[in-house]
């Protein structure tokens, strides 16, 4: 029986196989947004064992496993690696039409050649197999990058953060480019419990008292300098949504010191806050020349149980149902008024929101360069086969695919690299199919630079690399 993985596995006309097997397989990845550790990229770390590398720390596989009835001790638990394995392995036949089931038979065959069907009964074979390879210098997590021809990995730090793994990484000979995307959320985040903590840390990375709003504009302003200084040029933004409520700067002064004194802050004076910083810091990263990304709509830690068991990012995230529209219009309009607005990624949660996005994006494209105002690729719980297909078809009906600076992997994972070639086999699909009906024209020169462009190239120019 051939493996359901196969050569042109998702490609189903011949026109959609060319288009695949000579213009995009071969391509390099550019992956310019995930959240992979630096220190283990920097330290070249090699993994004792496939569980290490493969489940700790997927919150997508440890919700499967929770929804399949498996207790948590085989999850974040004190199972052992192998025993979290074998559990994990059971479960896969029922993960059928997740996308999960594609991905872990992609990366079993792409990493390891492994053309199994993951299942109870070969579980302990293929665990002694991969965790045999993987306790190698041979996947190292440098090597790891590499098997994947890897071209420029972009990880996601705080302001705080010393960059002293990727200040490292730039003094050896490893060929692959290791960038870093200035991520300042919790400077934003007023109304929490923790808020002024992580202030004082703010100041104490930036080596300045903050005792006002200004001074914590000057301590962001001090941060972004560094880490320019170190090569980034990204910054990202995870938010429920764009608030954008004005204020004067001693009214948003007001504000801070409240909080810092502590004082009780209300949603109102929250979002007038959050709109001044976010207006401050969208102006510092067009001065800078720097990519801005938004990641939009999810509805964050929603089991307080299990939240304050294991903590954030362990799987208790879900699609929020926001206002979009209205706040991020007139954010960018503020940012474009002054012929501030920088290059901009907006990525979406909430399918609700999919045309929203994609008609957001013409409004303040001005001609200043190819595709300024993008609408990301499928995100987490959309970055699937549907999700990826819906936000290709309404981007082209409603925008222009051609400018489109395609797929990453937003993942903490060295083996998810595989998603790049599963987004290129549906596009090359789409693409091919609508090639064989008559849509396009079968000019495989054409629609095959355009699937070089999306794949590989819009990115390099995009993002300068």
């Amino acid at each position: 029986m051939n493996h359901f993985i196969n050569h042109n596995f998702l490609l189903e006309s011949k026109e959609a196989q060319e288009l695949y097997h000579n213009y995009a397989q071969s391509l390099p990845i550019i992956d310019y947004h995930n959240h992979l550790p630096p220190k283990l990229i920097a330290d070249n770390h090699v993994f004792e064992n496939i569980s290490q590398v493969w489940i700790a720390g997927d919150h997508y596989k440890w919700r499967a496993m929770r929804t399949l009835g498996i207790n948590e001790i085989y999850i974040t638990g004190t199972a052992s690696d192998q025993e979290k394995f074998i559990k994990f392995a059971e479960a896969t036949p029922y993960m059928i039409r997740n996308p999960l089931y594609h991905w872990t038979h992609l990366e079993l065959s792409r990493y390891f050649g492994i053309n199994e069907l993951l299942s109870k009964e070969n579980a302990v074979n293929i665990y002694e197999k991969t965790s045999s390879l993987v306790n190698s210098a041979d996947y190292s997590t440098q090597s790891l990058l590499k098997k994947m021809n890897v071209e420029v990995v972009c990880t996601t730090e705080d302001p705080i953060d010393t960059l002293a793994h990727h200040i490292a990484l730039k003094k050896t000979d490893f060929k692959i480019q290791m960038s870093t995307a200035f991520r300042p959320d919790k400077s934003l985040f007023i109304g929490g419990d923790t808020y002024n903590s992580y202030i004082d840390q703010l100041g104490e990375s930036a080596d300045i008292e903050i005792r006002n709003y200004a001074d914590l504009c000057t301590a962001l302003q001090k941060r972004m300098d560094f880490f320019h200084s170190n090569g980034c040029r990204l910054s990202d933004h995870g938010l429920e949504y764009i608030p954008f409520e004005a204020a004067t700067d001693a009214e948003v002064d007001r504000i801070f010191t409240r909080k810092r004194t502590g004082g009780i802050i209300s949603l109102k004076e929250e979002h007038q806050f959050q709109t001044a910083v976010l207006m401050f810091l969208g102006k510092s990263y067009h001065r800078l020349g720097w990519v801005q990304q938004f990641h939009l709509g999810a509805m964050r830690n929603n089991n307080t149980r299990m939240f304050n068991t294991l903590g954030p990012d362990t799987g208790w995230d879900s699609i929020g149902s926001y206002p979009i529209a209205q706040g991020l219009s007139r954010f960018l309009d503020a940012l474009d008024h002054s012929d501030q607005l920088s290059k901009t990624i907006l990525y979406n949660l909430n399918p609700a929101d999919n045309e929203v996005m994609a008609t957001m994006t013409g409004n303040f494209n001005d001609g200043s360069s190819r595709g300024k105002i993008q609408w990301g690729s499928g995100w987490w719980f959309l970055d699937q086969l549907d999700g990826m297909t819906d936000q290709i078809n309404i981007l082209s009906n409603m925008g222009m695919i051609s400018c489109f600076i395609g797929m990453l992997t937003d993942s903490r994972s060295f083996l998810s690299f595989p998603r790049h070639e599963y987004f290129r086999r549906i596009l090359c699909n789409l693409l091919g199919n609508d090639m064989q009906k008559g849509l396009l024209p079968k000019d495989m020169n054409l629609i095959g630079g355009i699937v070089q462009d999306i794949c590989y190239r819009n990115a390099k120019s995009y993002f300068n690399y």
